[in-house]
């Protein structure tokens, strides 16, 4: 974990996420948008037996950007995704299409949350929510190594814990 001293500036993250978060976000998009194109083949199949031009036209659509979905975004949200943690403040930028970047003052976090779901689990990854006194929300950073991700709650809950206000 990096150290900066000074005023905490919302700045570029210098932290990525892991690698493995690729494949994660690649297996999750197969799932999601194998059952949706499932769906849809069944519509297509089932309930518009014509096969109008407009429906074949409207599920190719569909096949094209699920496989976008699983091919592009990935690589893309591991290049966008970043985190750092610094004795100070907490800052991420996450997404794709629409790009966050947060900060929170470390004095402002109320509680450090771990999670680590099934497919997590398989890539050895895991998430930390860090809830602070804002109407923002919780900020999240996704898909870090699960040891990381244990020293990171650890580091957290070690500096948040030397402040004895209630973080409001």
């Amino acid at each position: 974990m990096s150290t900066v001293t000074g005023d905490p500036a919302l700045r570029d993250p210098a932290r990525k996420v892991s690698r493995r978060a690729i494949g994660y976000w690649t297996t999750t998009a197969v799932i999601y948008e194998g059952i949706f194109l499932a769906i849809l083949v069944v519509v297509y199949l089932v309930v518009l037996p014509e096969r109008y031009w407009w429906a074949s036209a409207l599920l190719t659509v569909a096949v094209v950007l699920a496989v976008a979905e699983i091919l592009v975004v990935p690589r893309f949200k591991f290049a966008v995704h970043r985190w750092e943690v610094t004795d100070s403040a907490i800052y991420t930028r996450s997404g794709w299409l629409n790009i966050e970047q947060r900060i929170a003052p470390l004095s402002r976090v109320q509680t450090v949350d771990s999670e680590q779901g099934a497919i997590q689990r398989m890539f050895r990854l895991a998430s930390i929510t860090v809830t602070t006194a804002s109407s923002a929300g919780a900020i999240e950073i996704k898909c870090l190594d699960q040891d990381e991700a244990r020293r990171v709650v650890a580091h957290l809950t070690e500096i948040t814990g030397r402040d004895e206000g209630d973080a409001t």
